[in-house]
């Protein structure tokens, strides 16, 4: 039963990369426009997914080194993408956060993706939009109760 599962598994993600393939990625103007470089762009994505954070969490989430992520806050900073604040535990620790312009700036990505998904579903009969509903539900209830977080591992 296992090596069933196990081939459905290997199935189910070997289809996921064919759908990723044949899409033709459609990247907003604004990001071929956008001064951010991809460092900076993954302390966004760390502040997000952990919230308000201690430089030396930063670094470590990244592997790289405090002096490194230092730098990066501060020129988010500069954008206005990122405060940074005093930690009310111990106000000799700064800790980042994301403003609202950083916020903006993942929900962007979050609408990105939202366009791409909508893409993927366009042309589904009603009947296959329910399936799909139902695999989405389904996936949902997994990770739900199972406590587990979508990249386990990574970010928490």
């Amino acid at each position: 039963m296992q090596q069933n599962r196990d081939s459905l598994v290997k199935e189910i993600l070997k289809l996921a990369e064919a759908i990723y393939n044949k899409l033709t990625p459609k990247i907003p103007t604004e990001w071929l426009s956008s001064d951010l470089t991809v460092a900076q762009l993954r302390v966004l994505l760390v502040l997000h997914a952990a919230g308000p954070s201690r430089m030396s969490d930063i670094a470590s989430t990244l592997d790289i080194a405090l002096p490194t992520a230092t730098g990066i806050v501060d020129k988010l900073v500069k954008k206005d993408l990122v405060v940074r604040e005093a930690d009310p535990q111990d106000r000799r620790l700064v800790i980042a956060r994301l403003s609202a312009g950083g916020q903006e700036v993942i929900n962007g990505l979050w609408i990105s993706g939202q366009l791409q998904m909508e893409r993927l579903l366009d042309g589904l009969t009603l009947e296959q939009l329910v399936n799909a509903a139902e695999v989405a539900e389904m996936l949902l209830e997994n990770v739900s109760g199972t406590g587990q977080e979508l990249y386990a591992g990574e970010v928490k």
